[in-house]
């Protein structure tokens, strides 16, 4: 069985998992090699999906693609015995020294409690928060819970006649152009501008669901959204607005209309990440202004030479 076969038959076999574990979601990374470990017992399984890259010929490391991962398996991490954990530890750390990897990070996924598998091992975990919408609650109820200001504005562009269109995989370029634009102006990360193909490729996915949403405000399109629905939980994978209609906060009115999609769904919750490098900045104050669940998502780095 070839990787991409056997990747696709874990993830399926999994309890939990998200787009981010996918191997579709991991072949579009082109920073390095797509790798996923499995560690199999008696019909059981711990699964790791990592990209290998390098800092230069003789530095290899091993790292997450952008967004949450962390181990998966085919039962609830407290469900695994003690001493078969403690041989996770060991095969996972043998192979680690085998392939001469100087360091390992992943960045653990807010609704799975991952850190089970990983604190044992040892390493740094450096703590963050996603905050979550639960759609299990009634939308009534969801918007009360908004901050003032978010609900004040969303209704503002109700009345305006905003409304939220679904696009096709023939609208990418429009969301390519309000992204790029958006990218540019805030001088974001290189990491974050993915070309053409990326878009229309991501798009193509058929290891996960996702769909292309607009607003549309003045008969065109002022903001738009990227967003995944897998195994229960919705997410807005990628955002941008029109310089123009920044004042008019036309994001918060997406969010709020796609929880409304996500329910009809049958989605059980909207995770909206947190902040930049897992600081509570302005990023995830503006998030926060829609729900008060916060998550943990922690970012774990391990040196296997510091290993014992």
């Amino acid at each position: 069985m070839d990787q991409k076969c056997e990747w696709k038959d874990v993830i399926s076999r999994s309890i939990q998992y998200d787009f981010y574990h996918t191997w579709y979601y991991h072949s579009l990374d082109r920073s390095g090699e797509p790798i996923l470990i499995i560690y199999e017992l008696e019909g059981d399984f711990i699964s790791f999906p990592f990209v290998i890259r390098s800092k230069n010929s003789s530095d290899r490391y091993l790292s997450s693609v952008y967004g949450y991962t962390g181990p998966l398996s085919n039962k609830n991490f407290q469900d695994w015995d003690i001493d078969v954990l403690k041989d996770f530890d060991r095969e996972f750390l043998e192979f680690l020294k085998a392939g001469e990897f100087s360091t390992v990070t992943a960045r653990l996924h807010p609704f799975m409690d991952q850190v089970l598998l990983l604190e044992n091992l040892g390493g740094e975990f450096k703590e963050g928060k996603s905050v979550a919408i639960d759609l299990s609650t009634s939308i009534e109820q969801q918007r009360k819970g908004y901050q003032e200001g978010h609900r004040r504005d969303i209704e503002k562009l109700r009345r305006k006649g905003y409304y939220l269109k679904e696009g096709s995989p023939e609208d990418i370029d429009s969301f390519i152009s309000i992204y790029w634009e958006n990218m540019k102006r805030i001088g974001a990360d290189e990491v974050y501008l993915f070309d053409t193909q990326y878009f229309v490729d991501f798009m193509a996915s058929d290891d996960f669901d996702v769909k292309l949403f607009f607003v549309i405000a003045d008969g065109q399109p002022v903001c738009a959204s990227l967003v995944t629905l897998t195994d229960g939980i919705i997410q807005g994978y990628l955002i941008g607005t029109r310089q123009e209609y920044l004042a008019e906060s036309p994001a918060k009115f997406l969010l709020d209309q796609v929880t409304v999609i996500g329910r009809n769904l049958g989605m059980k919750y909207f995770n909206l990440g947190g902040g930049l490098n897992f600081d509570e900045d302005k990023l995830f104050h503006w998030k926060s202004g829609f729900s008060r669940l916060y998550l943990s998502s922690d970012k774990w780095t391990f040196t296997p030479s510091s290993a014992t």
